[in-house]
């Protein structure tokens, strides 16, 4: 299924595939999609849609950080706002409960150095920013480290596609288990 949606995304006009490496780790945190889809698979593709030539290394970079903070933020805000209700209600359904202990035990502990080196962990980087909103870190804070992962992560997400080109599939993989682990 991955594969499908991989071959399908990389199909599409140029401009369609930048506005999904925007949004994929846009909702990925905002809106839990992270679970389901990887923000790491967009970003990879665009890469390697750079590498063809289809899009500019450029575009893609500036889509795919621009979609991290921007998700993040939102993810931050509902956090503020609903985030113990989320948790407790559907949302909390598709929570592993050891997953957000340790995200929390890890955002207690470590603070604005937890939203950093959460972007790079798939279940952190889903939870992170609702969990710095739940815990009052302040915005200033929790923006400062979000830009400073979502350059880090998005721009190696991005290159692992550009410089793997034609080998995307093996890049893609490898970075998944990396994210999982």
């Amino acid at each position: 299924m991955m594969a499908d949606l991989a071959s399908h995304i990389l199909a599409l006009p140029a401009w369609v595939a930048l506005v999904v490496v925007f949004a994929v780790p846009a909702l990925e945190s905002s809106a839990f999609v992270g679970f389901v889809f990887p923000g790491e698979v967009a970003l990879i593709l665009g890469g390697v849609l750079a590498y063809e030539g289809r899009v500019s290394l450029a575009a893609v970079l500036v889509a795919a950080i621009a979609g991290c903070v921007i998700g993040d933020s939102v993810g931050y805000a509902v956090g503020r706002r609903h985030g113990r209700r989320m948790l407790d209600g559907t949302v909390g359904r598709f929570v592993n409960s050891r997953h957000l202990d340790r995200a929390q035990g890890y955002l207690a502990e470590r603070g604005g150095k937890a939203v950093f080196l959460g972007r790079f962990t798939a279940a952190l980087r889903v939870l992170m920013p609702g969990l710095a909103g739940m815990s009052g870190l302040p915005y200033r804070t929790f923006l400062g480290y979000n830009v400073a992962g979502a350059v880090g992560w998005g721009t190696l997400s991005v290159m692992l596609g550009y410089l793997g080109g034609s080998s995307w599939r093996h890049v893609e993989h490898v970075a998944s288990r990396i994210g999982l682990a």
